[in-house]
């Protein structure tokens, strides 16, 4: 199922949950809605399921407005961070309670709820009740219960977010599983931009309730259109300089004090002659070199793989990624060679890229 968001508001009073929302989602999509808390995710979500009423615009799933079709007629699945099981039932109950209220024959009922506790792994922990159950194994059922009615579009809610750090890696490769082998347009909101990277066919950022960006997770880590984005996707972060460019002798160069970079033409000439400008350059497109930019290392902190380091270069921290086997020390003089094919330029009065925006 198409869904279509259409200059899609909430607002209560003054406050404002979401603002004027525009996007597509194609049939059998996986979506992330990612962005801080307090963004809009949810109220976007829960618009979208029916439980709030927009203030203005349009929901339409394929060509039909749903806006005041009722939540139980929309036949959307919602897995929400807290479960939310009841206590007092089985997984068998637990699983089967949206066919209960349907009225399905009992003999379909036992054979779907078997059918999709078998599909998520719980088939043998039918008459226990969620008290008996590991946190994996309680989210297992809430993602059962949303797919035994068969739902045209599944709705996620943060629901990997109380999960320990090695089940949230097993079930966002579950979810994305199930999701590709049914085929069910899906969207799911996070504030953890690994998942919506992972997972996500695209991703919506969201700010204060404004639409960021909408793109693919290469689209959007490559060609980050503002000074936010750039930020918050990625991990470690992208670092920010402050710096100006200028044309000299037939290169680009951006400069501060002790700081001096020739960069490629194609970019340095949209940052040239504007000013102070906002360089920005990913950890992981700096490396060690004996002929770079002059620093001293401010912390170490080992990441296993790689040690993230804080270097002081001019006036600025900026964070590397380097191979542990260097055994480097804080307070140790280094140098930096950046990926020059890989710096973004941001107008620090905007926010927005000086490269992508159109």
């Amino acid at each position: 199922m198409k869904v279509k968001l259409e200059n899609l508001s909430k607002r209560w009073g003054s406050v404002v949950g979401a603002d004027s929302i525009n996007l597509d989602i194609q049939d059998g999509e996986f979506v992330a809605f990612l962005g801080p808390s307090g963004c809009g995710k949810t109220t976007t979500l829960l618009m979208v399921a029916g439980i709030y009423k927009p203030t203005e615009g349009f929901i339409h799933f394929d060509d039909r407005v749903v806006n005041h079709v009722a939540p139980k007629d929309r036949n959307v699945g919602m897995v929400f961070q807290s479960y939310a099981l009841y206590p007092h039932m089985t997984v068998f109950r637990n699983i089967s309670y949206p066919l209960k209220l349907k009225k399905i024959p009992k003999e379909e009922l036992q054979e779907r709820t078997q059918r999709v506790a078998d599909m998520m792994g719980i088939g043998h922990l039918m008459d226990r009740k969620p008290a008996q159950l590991s946190g994996g194994q309680q989210q297992r059922v809430a993602l059962g219960r949303a797919l035994v009615k068969e739902p045209n579009l599944l709705l996620f809610d943060e629901p990997l977010s109380n999960l320990d750090a090695r089940l949230r890696l097993t079930m966002r490769g579950e979810i994305k599983r199930l999701q590709m082998e049914l085929g069910i347009t899906s969207i799911y909101v996070t504030h953890d931009q690994v998942e919506a990277m992972t997972m996500a066919d695209r991703i919506a950022i969201m700010k204060a309730g404004q639409l960021q960006a909408y793109g693919s997770p290469d689209e959007l880590y490559e060609r980050p259109r503002t000074l936010f984005i750039g930020g918050f996707v990625g991990n470690p972060p992208m670092n920010f300089i402050d710096v100006e460019v200028s044309l000299d002798n037939g290169e680009y160069h951006a400069r501060r004090e002790g700081f001096d970079m020739v960069v490629p033409s194609e970019r340095g000439e949209k940052a040239a002659g504007k000013g102070k400008v906002i360089l920005g350059i990913r950890p992981e497109e700096i490396t060690m070199d004996d002929d770079g930019i002059p620093g001293e290392i401010f912390v170490v902190e080992p990441l296993g793989r790689d040690d993230l380091v804080n270097v002081r270069v001019s006036g600025t921290n900026i964070h590397v990624l380097a191979d542990p086997t260097l055994g480097l020390k804080m307070g140790q003089s280094v140098q930096l060679k950046f990926n020059t094919h890989k710096v973004q330029f941001f107008d620090p009065q905007t926010e927005k890229s000086l490269l992508w925006t159109d």
